[in-house]
């Protein structure tokens, strides 16, 4: 009791201390966070010319592309396909609020029929588009479902949008054209050519160790062009990959594992009290269950051709004799032993036709009613109808399969292999001969089967195999989370690339990681790593571990990358090759002191070529590839003159120009004109939106909640 009444008395005091004591929390997570985190901070996932984009609304459209695209979209594919859409429909709201562009009914209904007029339901009895039944399907789910009706209203804004942007487009494009004298132009640049000889120094007959290249060579280049270097921020790191496998350990467990199942072994049974004898892969009678009881893999009941089989063990599997066993051998991360169950001539495809009879209660046929005895029943009945007349096939089937897919097409299933089809199917199709008409029981009811051609019959086996899976013991995925926490902390306190070195670790180096980026080569889909890369309270030198599924990953930070132009570092991999290049062009054409082009030749080592018929439109020259910048200087000259030398993409030029091959004029340009025409306005939109989005003003959050 004295000590709760000094509690009591010390109440105002503890919470004084309390509320300091939160107060330094919430402080320090200002301070992390550069400053106060509003509502909008939270809930603006972007800005795109000062509209916002909700987060709750951008995190519902991921969501719904998830669900359409399923296992086939991660969630940094979709958020990217969202906000490129987003992006989009933001930025040609604007623009088209700008110019006043309202969709009228003509446009809105053109855009309905485009998306809705291969709806069958919207159809009518001619089979065309009719408003008319989208009216009635409208009022039908307005008063029935609220629920798709608030989605027909959002598709209908949609398609209000898609109006407008189609005549934004349209308007744009009407401006794109070309002038009669550009099509002239356009003629010439294709159809004039050039005659000439020409001697090439090439830069590969420098060694690249004569030139050097400094950082500072390579930071004037990046400032005198900088829009080739212009980069967003970004991350280098290096990282060390411990991959979860099975050790040497594990894999003879396995093999022990397996061929303790060769032969009959005695178990005890707590039921009976007493040893049961089990037979072995060897003498067992049942190998479906055997194989099922005993096999990390399943058992596949069906017959294979030699190139059905694993390649490089195709010829000692396809040659057992029946009964005889082959292994244990790896593959595909098993050790497997096989045994030869059967031989057969089989064909290796059929073509057949079926009238697939259901019955009540399968769920693919609801609307079935028919018992299970009539279904039975009716494919007897249309076998001895059919047997009697196989003309008759066709026509049955349109009438009584419960297979709508080929239905119509008088059942037929076209050619397939072995194994295509249900067990059952197919045992019957390659066991029994063209010509032949059975019914066959599956899981999806009675199916009448006429087999109409079979190729030439072939040797097929049937083998069993047992087989263990190699993976990583309980012993091995505890040695190797020692093994990997042991670096992390020796890399933490020293060198990391050093003390991989002594470990025999492989360091890989992954640089320019952007911030939404999620792949790591390497490594796979690792979003988790960029994220850690870009959080604000990363420095350079941190080390981290991270659990991924097939092991572990200790990375290191080792840049940050401000957004801007990219440093000497950075870009010396592009700038490196294009300054040296200049180089060797600088003393290539110090060598050249003459015009005389057979004096310049022997003076280098080379020889004289000769080019014909070349044009501006394909500037290419025999044996040196593509060098538009030597043909375009070409043209400049006058016959019979000799250039300076030119540096081209492979080498040094010195050209002399034998003469110029002008075309004939035509009469009319007109249809060149139509040409280019047509050929300026192909992805004008979407050049037109580019344009648009460099020079908005975005500000993107995304890396922030994804």
């Amino acid at each position: 009791m004295a000590v709760l009444n000094k509690i009591r008395q010390r109440s105002v005091f503890l919470i004084i201390i309390i509320a300091l004591a939160l107060f330094s929390f919430v402080l320090a997570d200002v301070i992390r966070n550069g400053g106060f985190s509003s509502q909008k901070d939270q809930n603006t996932i972007a800005t795109i010319n000062d509209e916002e984009v909700s987060r709750e609304d951008f995190a519902r459209q991921v969501e719904a592309y998830q669900r359409n695209m399923g296992s086939n979209a991660s969630t940094a594919q979709a958020v990217n396909q969202v906000w490129e859409q987003t992006l989009r429909e933001t930025i040609l709201k604007e623009e088209m609020e700008k110019l006043g562009i309202r969709a009228g009914k003509a446009q809105i209904r053109e855009v309905m029929r485009m998306q809705m007029g291969n709806n069958p339901a919207f159809r009518n009895e001619a089979g065309m588009f009719d408003e008319n039944r989208v009216r009635e399907y409208i009022a039908s789910i307005r008063s029935t479902q609220p629920q798709a009706y608030e989605q027909w209203l959002q598709m209908e804004s949609n398609m209000g949008d898609m109006a407008r942007q189609n005549m934004y487009f349209s308007m744009v494009t009407a401006g794109i054209g070309a002038t009669l004298t550009e099509a002239e132009q356009a003629y010439r640049f294709e159809n004039n050519s050039v005659d000439l000889r020409f001697v090439q120094l090439p830069y590969s007959s420098i060694p690249d160790e004569e030139v050097e290249v400094s950082k500072d060579e390579i930071r004037n280049y990046i400032k005198e062009n900088p829009s080739q270097f212009e980069t967003e921020a970004s991350r280098n790191i290096r990282y060390v990959y411990f991959e979860e496998k099975a050790s040497n350990e594990d894999v003879q467990e396995a093999e022990d594992a397996l061929t303790s199942l060769l032969d009959s072994r005695v178990e005890y049974n707590a039921v009976t009290s007493s040893n049961d004898t089990l037979p072995g892969f060897n003498n067992t009678q049942d190998y479906e269950d055997f194989v099922e009881s005993n096999s990390d893999l399943p058992y596949q009941d069906r017959f294979m051709f030699k190139n059905e089989l694993p390649s490089e063990f195709a010829d000692e599997l396809f040659n057992l004799e029946e009964g005889e066993t082959f292994g244990p051998y790896q593959h595909n991360g098993y050790f497997k032993i096989s045994k030869l169950v059967e031989t057969k001539q089989i064909p290796d495809s059929t073509k057949a036709s079926h009238i697939l009879v259901a019955y009540q209660g399968q769920q693919f046929a609801p609307d079935v009613t028919r018992s299970k005895e009539e279904a039975e029943a009716l494919a007897d009945s249309l076998v001895n109808v059919i047997r009697g007349n196989k003309e008759k096939f066709a026509e049955l089937a349109a009438e009584f399969s419960s297979d709508r897919s080929n239905s119509e097409d008088g059942g037929d299933l076209g050619y397939f292999g072995p194994g295509t089809m249900v067990p059952e199917f197919d045992s019957y199709v390659f066991e029994n001969n063209a010509g032949d008409v059975g019914v066959v029981e599956t899981d999806f009811g009675y199916h009448v089967i006429h087999i109409e051609e079979q190729t030439e019959r072939e040797k097929a086996v049937k083998i069993a195999t047992i087989a263990r899976e190699l993976e990583a013991s309980e012993r091995s995925r505890n040695n190797l989370f020692n093994e990997t926490t042991k670096f992390e902390i020796a890399a933490g306190e020293g060198d990391f690339t050093e003390v991989a070195k002594e470990g025999n670790y492989n360091v890989r180096t992954v640089n320019n990681v952007k911030a939404l980026d999620e792949n790591i080569p390497g490594v796979g889909n690792q979003r988790r790593i960029v994220q850690w890369a870009f959080e604000d309270d990363a420095s350079v030198g941190d080390i981290r571990r991270f659990d991924i599924p097939s092991g572990y990953v200790v990375a290191q930070l080792t840049a940050k990358n401000k957004e801007g132009l990219m440093t000497a570092e950075n870009a010396s991999s592009k700038v490196i090759p294009i300054l040296t290049k200049q180089k060797k062009a600088e003393i290539l054409k110090e060598k050249i002191n003459s015009k005389d082009l057979q004096e310049i030749a022997s003076a280098n080592n080379t020889m004289v070529q000769t080019a014909n018929a070349v044009n501006l439109s394909s500037p290419t020259l025999p044996g040196a590839g593509r060098e538009p910048e030597v043909v375009g200087s070409v043209f400049a000259l006058e016959p019979g003159s000799v250039s300076n030398p030119i540096a081209g993409e492979k080498g040094v030029y010195v050209v002399e120009l034998e003469s110029k091959n002008e075309a004939p004029a035509m009469n009319s340009y007109r249809g060149i004109a139509e040409q280019e025409t047509t050929s300026r306005r192909q992805n004008a939109s979407q050049r037109l939106f580019e344009a648009l989005r460099k020079k908005a003003d975005i500000e993107d959050n995304r890396a922030r909640f994804y």
